[in-house]
């Protein structure tokens, strides 16, 4: 019973890699809050897990949160992981219950965050306003342009190689959740710094950007990681002196509340930034009607005391 839940599961993980495309980090994810279910049901065969058993496990997750601080969003993962894969179950015939029945808790609305332009004019001037090596200060201005001026996800961007960026060209293919291709656009200014970047390396490594500290001096250095280019965004929103917290997601929220405070339809929005769903890319909408209201706001104040002017 339990190798049969167990060989169950490892053949949906090998479909979400191979036949959906989805990302090792996404898989591993799917695992862990599948084997957390089967573990907690003690690997029942599909065909007795019921919406009582899920229940409980909700239960059991609630409990968890209350001592490790699993949030609301956390405990629907698992929830989502096991809809998933119950579809998946359906799609191979196999008796179970209907993925629909379960239902996810709900969340606050989560709050899109974007920057401000002076924000945003600090924040790409900063790394050529430190000390540090020419190298550094070069790639670090690329990479925030990059990010500023193409909505990247920080996973895309990580994974860029000099092969894949045309510096004659103004977009870019980039490869997206579940491997789906779409064209990033490719600011004069991305182009200007990432090519300033490049003339200054003299290594072999394929990836667009690099590690340049001692570990990574070697003709064939080490990508960054997400996690470094979180850090760098972070660094350099300090020395801006932008008392929100800035990571590449908020340059992503910025970019796409750009788009459509400068009149970019919904649809094109969408495929730009590479949402599989349109809901998705109708939550910046609340951030840009926000922002349209304070300045209808400070036009009206300024209107009605002309001193202000």
């Amino acid at each position: 019973m339990k190798n049969n839940l167990k060989n169950l599961i490892q053949e949906f993980l090998e479909y979400l890699e191979i036949e959906k495309g989805r990302s090792k980090n996404t898989v591993k994810n799917y695992y862990f809050y599948l084997t957390r279910f089967a573990e907690f049901t003690e690997y029942p065969n599909p065909d007795k897990i019921t919406l009582e058993s899920i229940r409980k496990f909700r239960l059991f997750l609630k409990g968890e949160a209350t001592q490790e601080g699993l949030e609301k969003s956390t405990q629907n993962y698992h929830l989502i992981a096991l809809r998933s894969f119950l579809k998946f179950l359906a799609k191979k015939g196999i008796s179970a219950l209907s993925p629909e029945k379960i239902e996810l808790a709900k969340t606050p609305n989560r709050q899109m965050d974007s920057l401000e332009n002076n924000d945003i004019e600090r924040l790409l001037e900063a790394p050529l306003q430190t000390e540090e090596k020419e190298i550094i200060k070069f790639r670090d201005k690329a990479i925030l342009e990059l990010l500023f001026s193409t909505g990247l996800r920080v996973s895309e961007l990580s994974s860029l190689t000099r092969e894949q960026v045309n510096l004659k060209k103004d977009e870019f293919a980039i490869h997206g959740k579940g491997l789906k291709l779409r064209v990033a656009p490719l600011s004069n200014q991305a182009k200007f710094w990432i090519g300033k970047y490049i003339e200054k390396r003299n290594d072999i490594a394929p990836s667009l950007f690099v590690r340049h500290d001692k570990a990574g001096g070697s003709k064939n250095p080490e990508h960054l990681t997400p996690r470094s280019i979180q850090r760098i965004v972070q660094k350099y929103s300090k020395i801006a002196g932008i008392a929100k917290n800035v990571t590449p997601h908020t340059l992503r929220h910025s970019f796409a509340t750009g788009l459509l405070g400068n009149g970019a339809d919904m649809q094109s929005v969408q495929t730009i930034m590479g949402h599989s769903s349109i809901t998705t890319t109708q939550m910046y909408t609340q951030t840009t009607s926000k922002r349209l209201k304070e300045i209808h706001n400070s036009r009206n104040q300024k209107k009605n005391n002309p001193e202000k002017k």
